[in-house]
C-alpha cells in the first residue's frame, strides 16, 4: 500500500502575515530613501556658470576675439568716458587679484609671458560685471546691443590689433577668482583667450551681489 503523505494547505492567515511583512518591510526602505534625499537637499550648493552655448542667439557661443576696424567712427563723448579714471593692480580687489595671478600662473606654466595688469581694462570689466549682475544677463553683448567692442571704445580705449574677453557667474566658492579661471582653463574657449600668445595685457573686472553671486569680466588686449 502506498501512502501519500499531504502537505497541510497554507491558510489565509499565513498569506496575510507574509504580506504585512513584505509591506512594512518596503515602507521602512522607503522613508529611509526619502529622509536621506531631503537631508541632502537642504544642503546649499556651489553653483558656477560659463558660456558654452549661444543663448537664444543673444550670446556667443565663446568668448571672441575682435579685430579693430581703422575706420569706425568714434564719437568725442563716448571716447572720453572711461578715460580719466584708473584701477591699479595695487587697488584691484581680492578676487580681481586672485583670477590676475591664476591667469599668469596658467600662462607661464604654458610657456608664455605674463600679462601686464590694464586699469582702463579692469575699469571697463567692471562695468560689464555690474551691469550683467543688475540687468540679469549673462552675455558679451549687452541688452542694448553694445557688443565687446563698442564696450573698449566707450571706456575710451580705442586702439588696438585683438581685444578678447571671457566672462563667468559662481556663487558659494571661497575663492571665485581661482575657480573661474581653473573653469575657464578646462573650456577650450576661454583657454584659448587666457594662452593667446599675442595679448600683452588684461585686467579683471569683478562685481559681487547682494546674495553673493560673483560676476567676473576678463578682457585682455594687443596694441
Amino acid at each position: 500500500m502506498t501512502f501519500l503523505k499531504l502537505n497541510p494547505p497554507q491558510t489565509p492567515t499565513s498569506k496575510i502575515i507574509v504580506h504585512s511583512i513584505t509591506s512594512a518591510m518596503l515602507l521602512l526602505v522607503s522613508l529611509v530613501l526619502c529622509q536621506s534625499a531631503l537631508a541632502q537637499n537642504i544642503q546649499p550648493r556651489p553653483v558656477s556658470r560659463l558660456i558654452s552655448e549661444p543663448v537664444s542667439g543673444a550670446g556667443y557661443s565663446r568668448p571672441r576675439r575682435v579685430k579693430l576696424e581703422e575706420s569706425s567712427p568714434v564719437t568725442t563723448a563716448t571716447a572720453g568716458t572711461g578715460a580719466a579714471i584708473s584701477t591699479s593692480l595695487y587697488d584691484a580687489t581680492r578676487i580681481e587679484r586672485r583670477a590676475f595671478e591664476q591667469t599668469n600662473q596658467a600662462r607661464v606654466e604654458n610657456g608664455l609671458a605674463p600679462l601686464v595688469w590694464d586699469s582702463k581694462l579692469c575699469r571697463m570689466a567692471r562695468a560689464h560685471s555690474e551691469r550683467m549682475a543688475q540687468r540679469g544677463f549673462f552675455s558679451h553683448e549687452t541688452p542694448d546691443g553694445l557688443q565687446l567692442k563698442e564696450r573698449a571704445r566707450a571706456n575710451g580705449i580705442l586702439h588696438f590689433r585683438v581685444i578678447g574677453e571671457n566672462i563667468a557667474y559662481n556663487k558659494g566658492y571661497d575663492d571665485p577668482g581661482a575657480f573661474a579661471v581653473e573653469r575657464w582653463m578646462i573650456s577650450s574657449g576661454h583657454r584659448a583667450d587666457i594662452l593667446y600668445i599675442g595679448f600683452q595685457a588684461s585686467a579683471i573686472g569683478s562685481y559681487v551681489s547682494a546674495d553673493g553671486s560673483v560676476y567676473l569680466t576678463q578682457v585682455f588686449i594687443a596694441r
